[in-house]
């Protein structure tokens, strides 16, 4: 019995290189997608946003001399390259899946409206959220919030390389202790770093709660579902 009957999946761009510097490392993009399709067989319900930070970030382009509402439409345009990686690895699975963007550019994708994704899933659609929120200054992060309560997803479930969220920085600071749940005051009022502010704010304000958890260790996509406990509850 799946825990949550709808999901919204955000997966780190970064992760998507892999063991490489850079780009789409493609057995990592197969473990992705084996994953997902597990918990789709489920009959879990699942839209998904993909950072593009293996292709580019527009912050880190700003800080390069890039105009920053140019250097944020590239890293949109990098999250549509993943989007269409992941779902080509799904669509090899047998899996039914939709990339929709929050920018006009039909034929890659459709142009993403909440009925449009929610019906697609009920039909059975894997959906895929590309181009962030379509607008320069909002990171995936927002793009995953704010798509996560269009769709009134159950949870956002944050996939990233660690398995929770920590008092510091677990890969440098070996004291670092994990939480098995922690409330949005909390994270406000100790200064973690899970979401930027924005994104968490739209959460709490929205009563969408997250779990954070590693998605590199192949399996643990399910064992969320199953009701495991891996990672890190947010919640009011």
């Amino acid at each position: 019995m799946a825990r949550y009957k709808r999901i919204l999946l955000k997966l780190s761009g970064e992760s998507l290189m892999g063991s490489q510097g850079y780009g789409i490392d493609s057995q990592r993009l197969q473990d992705y997608a084996q994953q997902i399709k597990e918990i789709h067989e489920m009959g879990v319900q699942i839209g998904i946003v993909i950072g593009g930070g293996n292709i580019f970030r527009g912050l880190s382009g700003a800080s390069k001399g890039f105009d920053r509402v140019k250097g944020d439409q590239m890293g949109m345009c990098a999250t549509v390259i993943n989007s269409l990686a992941l779902s080509s690895a799904l669509g090899a699975l047998g899996v039914k899946n939709k990339v929709l963007t929050a920018i006009r550019m039909e034929p890659i994708g459709e142009f993403y409206t909440k009925w449009k994704a929610i019906e697609s899933m009920e039909d059975g659609y894997v959906c895929i959220f590309s181009a962030g929120t379509g607008c320069p200054y909002f990171t995936t992060d927002t793009g995953s919030s704010l798509r996560g309560i269009e769709i009134e997803a159950d949870v956002m479930l944050k996939g990233t390389r660690v398995d929770g969220i920590y008092t510091a920085d677990p890969e440098k600071d070996p004291t670092a202790t994990k939480f098995s749940e922690i409330t949005y005051d909390e994270i406000y009022t100790k200064g973690l770093k899970v979401m930027d502010l924005t994104a968490t704010t739209m959460c709490k304000e929205n009563n969408l709660p997250i779990y954070v958890f590693n998605m590199d260790v192949v399996g643990n996509l399910k064992k969320v579902i199953d009701g495991e406990d891996i990672g890190t509850y947010v919640h009011n």
